[in-house]
C-alpha cells in the first residue's frame, strides 16, 4: 500500500467507533466469498474472492471518499455511484486473460448495489462510464497497483453449456452479496452479527427425530398403514448412505413421507458432510402443518430449530424483538440454518431471480439435501428451466434432491427434456409397488356420462359425510348454489380467506372424528397434504395426478375396509386454462384406455405425464433461450410458478379491519404478515368490473365492500387466479 496517501475508506465509524479502511473490507469480503463458494469447488471460491477484491474498488475515488467525509460529518451528502469502476477494471483485465465464460465475471460485481444486468446493457453502461470518468477510473487503477492481490484466476470452471455459466454467476453474485453484507454487518452491528451462530446441529436434530420415530412405532397398533409406515422409513434409513444426486420417494398417500423423507435428508446430510436441509412445498395451505410436525420433534432444542420461510411468513422485524426472533430474521435472510421449511415459489423464483434480496440464500445450497414435496405440481410451461437449474444443483453443487409424491412424473423419461437427459434418479424405496398394492384404500368409479348440477346436488344432498372437489370456484359455486339450505353443508375455496378456511376445516375435522354429518364442496385447495378423511369422495375429472390426491383425502387412515371415489364429468363445468386443461384431456383418455381402478398402479402416473409432457410446451416462455443470453432480468420477469396479475383484497372476516388499520399506520413486513389471513387474491382486470364492492386503500391493496358470506365468501364471482396454479 502507498504510505503516501492517506488510507481510503470503506465505511464510515461503526460500533467501535472507528470507520472501517477500504482494503481491510475488500479482502474480508473476498475471503468469506471465497469460503461461501468452496462448497462449489475451489475455481469457484477463486472467483468469488475476486469478485470481493473488486466489488468496492469504486470506493477508492475521490469523489466517494468526500462523500463519505460529508456523511461522517453529518452534512447533507448525495451518494456517488461505485460499484461501476471495479466491474470496469475487472471486465478489462478478464476480457483479455481468461476464457470466454469469465468474461462476463463483471456483471456480479456491477450489480451487487442493484441487480444482475443483461451484458448488452451492462456493457454499454461500462462504455459511458469509461468515456464520462477517466480519472476516477485512474484513481481505481492506482488502488489496485497498491492493493496487490493474488493474481486473477487463469482457469475457467467445468462447465460446458450456455445455462450453466448463467447459474454459475448468479451462485458467484449470491456469494458476494451475502460476504459484503455479513462483513458490513460486522462492521456497524457486531452484536446482531454473533446471533448468526448457534443453531441445533444436524446431529441433534437426527438424534431427536430417530428416537420421537422409534417411538412412534413402537406404540402403533399393527396396521397395514402403519406397517407400510415403518418399512418406508426403514428404506429411507437405508437409501441415506447412496452418493448424493438425485432421488426419488415414492410413497402412497398416508405412508408417512413427511417424517420419513426427514429423516432420510438428516441422515443423508450427516453421512456425506452436507450442511443442511430445505423442504419445499407447493402450498402455503399445508406448510404450517408440515412446520409443525418438525418443530414438535425438535420442540427440546433451541426454539429456532425449524426456519419457516414463505410469502406468508415473513420474518419478524422491529425494535422490541427477543433474540429468538432477531436469529429467525437474520437466517431467512441467507438460509444459513440446518433446516429450512419454505415453497417451492420462493426456493426456485430465487434460483431465476437477479435481486440481491432474492439471490443472497442461493449458495447457501450448495451441498444440501433438497426434498421437493408434491413435485408433480411443478408446472410443466417452466419444466425445461427447472430440472436444468436442479441439475446445477446437482451436478456442481454436490447437492442432493429428493422428488417426493405419490404420484412421480419421473422426467429423466421424457425425450422432450433434453436438460434430463442421462440422469439416473435412485429409488429411495424400492418395492414401493407392493405399499400401493396394501393400501388399496378406495374404490373407483368413473361416471362417463355429464352430470348436471341439479343431478350432482341430488346425488350427494343424502350422503352423510361427503368431499366433492371442482375445478373452479365458479364450480363450486354452481353446485352451492343447488344445495341451497341444505344443513351441515361446508365450502372451501380461494373465495374465502385463508383465516376462515383454517376455521372451515376444524369445523370439518371435528365432525368427521365423531361421525357427524358433514357435506363438504370445496377445489383444489383441499389437496395435496390436506388432512382429511371422508368415507366418500366425489372428483370433478381432472389432471389424473389430481384425481390422485383427491382420492388420498379418502379413508386415508384406512378405518373402513374401502373409501368411495366417483369421478364424474360435470355438463356445466370449467376448466383452468393451460396445462391444467391439457392434463384432463389426457385422463380422459388414459380413463377411457385403463380403467379408472388403474389409478391403483403408481405406474400410470409416469405414463401419464410423459404423454402430458408431450402435449405441453414445457417451455412456454422461452427462458432457456434467454438463460444462454445472460438475460437476467428476463429471465426473473418471465420465470414464475404463480402469475403476479392479482391484487390482494382484504375481507370482512374475523379481526380483518383493526389489522388492517395497523399496517395502513405502519406498513412493516410483520404488519402484512399478520394481514395475511384476511386477504383474498383477485384479478387485477375484475378490479372495475367490481368498483363498487372494492376501495382502495393503499398501494395495490384493496378493502372488500360488499357481502362476505358466512358460506361463500366474497359474494361476487370473481374468476380464481388459484386456477392457473397447475
Amino acid at each position: 500500500m502507498n504510505r503516501n496517501r492517506e488510507e481510503p475508506l470503506a465505511h464510515t465509524a461503526g460500533a467501535a467507533g472507528k470507520p472501517q479502511p477500504l482494503s481491510e473490507h475488500l479482502l474480508a469480503v473476498a475471503r468469506l466469498a471465497a469460503e461461501l463458494a468452496r462448497p462449489q469447488g475451489e475455481a469457484a471460491a477463486a472467483l468469488a474472492y475476486w469478485l470481493g477484491i473488486f466489488h468496492d474498488l469504486g470506493k477508492a475515488t475521490t469523489a466517494f471518499q468526500h462523500y463519505l467525509k460529508e456523511a461522517s460529518e453529518g452534512k447533507p451528502a448525495r451518494s456517488v455511484p461505485h460499484s461501476i469502476w471495479g466491474a470496469l477494471l475487472l471486465e478489462n483485465l478478464l476480457r483479455k486473460n481468461v476464457p470466454s465464460l469469465l468474461s462476463f465475471l463483471f456483471l456480479p460485481v456491477l450489480g451487487h448495489h442493484s441487480h444482475l444486468k443483461e451484458p448488452r446493457v451492462a456493457e454499454q453502461d461500462l462504455k459511458e462510464a469509461e468515456k464520462d470518468g477517466p480519472e476516477q477510473f485512474q484513481e481505481v487503477k492506482e488502488y489496485l497497483k497498491e492493493l496487490n492481490p493474488k493474481p486473477p484466476p487463469t482457469q475457467s470452471l467445468s462447465i460446458s453449456k450456455k445455462t450453466e455459466t448463467e447459474m454459475t454467476l448468479r451462485f458467484l453474485f449470491s456469494t458476494l452479496i451475502d460476504a459484503d453484507r455479513l462483513d458490513t454487518e460486522a462492521h456497524f452491528d457486531p452484536a446482531t452479527a454473533a446471533l448468526r451462530k448457534g443453531y441445533p446441529s444436524l446431529a441433534d436434530m437426527w438424534r431427536l427425530l430417530r428416537e420421537d420415530q422409534e417411538a412412534l412405532i413402537a406404540n402403533a397398533p399393527p396396521t397395514k398403514v402403519n406397517r407400510v409406515r415403518r418399512e418406508v422409513y426403514e428404506a429411507c434409513l437405508s437409501a441415506a448412505e447412496l452418493k448424493p444426486g438425485f432421488f426419488r420417494l415414492t410413497v402412497p398417500t398416508g405412508g408417512g413421507k413427511t417424517r420419513s423423507g426427514l429423516a432420510f435428508a438428516l441422515k443423508h446430510a450427516l453421512h456425506h458432510d452436507l450442511r443442511r436441509v430445505v423442504v419445499a412445498i407447493p402450498y402455503t395451505s399445508i406448510i404450517d402443518q408440515t412446520a409443525d410436525v418438525y418443530r414438535q420433534i425438535f420442540s427440546s432444542l433451541s426454539g429456532d430449530a425449524v426456519l419457516e420461510h414463505h410469502s406468508a411468513l415473513e420474518p419478524p422485524e422491529g425494535e422490541t424483538l427477543n433474540q429468538q426472533q432477531i436469529r429467525q430474521r437474520l437466517a431467512a435472510e441467507n438460509w444459513d440454518h440446518p433446516l429450512i421449511v419454505t415453497t417451492t415459489v420462493q426456493l426456485f423464483e430465487s434460483l431465476f431471480a437477479n435481486r440481491p434480496s432474492k439471490v443472497r440464500k442461493l449458495h447457501n445450497l450448495a451441498r444440501s439435501v433438497i426434498v421437493i414435496d408434491e413435485v408433480q405440481t411443478l408446472p410443466p410451461e417452466l419444466l425445461r428451466p427447472t430440472l436444468d437449474a436442479l441439475r446445477h444443483l446437482v451436478d456442481h453443487c454436490g447437492t442432493t434432491v429428493v422428488f417426493s409424491t405419490a404420484t412421480q412424473p419421473a422426467f429423466e423419461l421424457s425425450e422432450r427434456v433434453p436438460e434430463f437427459k442421462g440422469v439416473k434418479v435412485k429409488e429411495i424405496v424400492t418395492n414401493f409397488e407392493q405399499h400401493f398394492a396394501a393400501l388399496q384404500r378406495v374404490r373407483y368409479q368413473y361416471k362417463e356420462e355429464p352430470l348436471t348440477w341439479e343431478q350432482l346436488a341430488e346425488a350427494i344432498r343424502h350422503k352423510p359425510q361427503v368431499l366433492v372437489v371442482l375445478n373452479t370456484r365458479k364450480d363450486a359455486l354452481a353446485l352451492l348454489d343447488e344445495l341451497q339450505n341444505e344443513p351441515d353443508l361446508f365450502h372451501l375455496s380461494t373465495l374465502l380467506c385463508g383465516a376462515h378456511r383454517r376455521e372451515v376445516l376444524a369445523e370439518v375435522r371435528r365432525r368427521l372424528a365423531s361421525g357427524e354429518p358433514v357435506r363438504l364442496i370445496s377445489t383444489q385447495v383441499v389437496e395435496a397434504g390436506v388432512d382429511l378423511d371422508f368415507p366418500e369422495v366425489w372428483r370433478a375429472i381432472g389432471p389424473l395426478d389430481r384425481i390422485a390426491q383427491a382420492a388420498g383425502r379418502c379413508n386415508r387412515e384406512g378405518r373402513r375396509e374401502r373409501g368411495k371415489v366417483v369421478i364424474f364429468n360435470p355438463d356445466e363445468g370449467t376448466q383452468p386454462r393451460g396445462s391444467y386443461r391439457g392434463g384432463i384431456g389426457e385422463a380422459q383418455v388414459m380413463l377411457a384406455l385403463r380403467g379408472p381402478e388403474a389409478l391403483h398402479n403408481p405406474d400410470i402416473f409416469r405414463e401419464y405425464f410423459m404423454r402430458l409432457f408431450e402435449v405441453v410446451d414445457i417451455d412456454k416462455k422461452r427462458i432457456q433461450d434467454l438463460r444462454k443470453e445472460l438475460n437476467y432480468p428476463g429471465v426473473a420477469e418471465k420465470y414464475r410458478l404463480i402469475e403476479n396479475d392479482t391484487v390482494p383484497v382484504v375481507a370482512p372476516y374475523g379481526d380483518a379491519w383493526p389489522r388492517l388499520q395497523a399496517y395502513l399506520q405502519r406498513p412493516s413486513r410483520l404488519n402484512w404478515q399478520r394481514l395475511q389471513p384476511y386477504l383474498v387474491n383477485v384479478y387485477r382486470h375484475d378490479v372495475p368490473k367490481y368498483h363498487s364492492c372494492l376501495e382502495e386503500v393503499g398501494q395495490n391493496i384493496y378493502k372488500w365492500l360488499c357481502e362476505y358470506d358466512v358460506l361463500r365468501g366474497l359474494s361476487e364471482r370473481l374468476a380464481d387466479p388459484a386456477d392457473l396454479v397447475v
